[in-house]
């Protein structure tokens, strides 16, 4: 298993001018050099939902098949209907509800704003209590601690606002209009989702695997955000990626 350092992040340089489409050629060019095969898996978590959509979007022929984990979504995506994704943004954070307007409206505002103290930014960065649900609290002990320095070396400006730039800004493409990339059967993709995250909106998952019923759709009941830190979870999701296990 390969995981990388996204533009910005470590000691991987700076792309102010990244997009979906770049991170997958990032993806694809990595597993070049590390001949890793004509074909490969990939799979994200979080914001790592961003690369592995551009995965399935730019190089679906180089995919043996592809997870998405609680993967974080885009309220402006054009496929989802306007009241429901009014009404998934709106059980956001008020905060967090700006935060993510000035991401999509005004990208060169977004270091501002998450810097200014006039107003509280983003509750996710702060990582604030009331977005961790019951399960994420039981989890969050199990997780190891993070040196954060070696992450964001390079600023925070060039890691975690960017990405908040690319993820909630104008992308290039709707997921919700991707074709299934494995219509011979020979691959899979698999979405993971608790039913009481509290971070990325049920609702809206739902809805793109109705769009998408390629999609293989795992929900967790009582599952949060950070289910994949419970015992067994993350062999389950690896065990249904490669060996095609539901």
């Amino acid at each position: 298993m390969v995981s990388f350092d996204r533009p910005g992040y470590g000691e991987s340089d700076p792309n102010p001018k990244r997009t979906e489409k770049g991170i997958a050629l990032d993806v694809e060019e990595l597993a070049d050099q590390l001949n890793l095969g004509n074909k490969f898996y990939v799979l994200g978590f979080s914001m790592g939902g961003q690369a592995t959509w551009g995965c399935l979007k730019y190089i679906p022929h180089r995919l043996a098949g592809a997870t998405l984990v609680a993967p974080v979504i885009n309220y402006w995506w054009p496929g989802f209907p306007a009241d429901l994704s009014k009404e998934a943004y709106q059980k956001q954070f008020l905060q967090d509800q700006w935060t993510l307007r000035v991401a999509h409206y005004t990208p060169f505002l977004t270091y501002w704003w998450n810097t200014q103290k006039l107003f509280p930014a983003s509750s996710v960065a702060s990582k604030a209590p009331g977005i961790f649900s019951a399960q994420d609290l039981e989890l969050l002990p199990k997780i190891p601690p993070v040196d954060k320095a070696p992450i964001r070396q390079q600023g925070e400006f060039e890691s975690l606002y960017h990405d908040l730039n690319v993820g909630f800004g104008k992308w290039e493409f709707d997921p919700m209009d991707l074709e299934n990339p494995f219509a011979d059967s020979e691959g899979a993709v698999h979405l993971w989702h608790g039913d009481e995250d509290l971070l990325v909106p049920v609702s809206l998952q739902r809805y793109i695997v109705g769009k998408l019923p390629w999609i293989q759709y795992h929900e967790l009941k009582g599952a949060g955000h950070l289910f994949p830190y419970a015992d067994g979870v993350n062999d389950a999701i690896i065990k249904s990626l490669v060996l095609g296990k539901k």
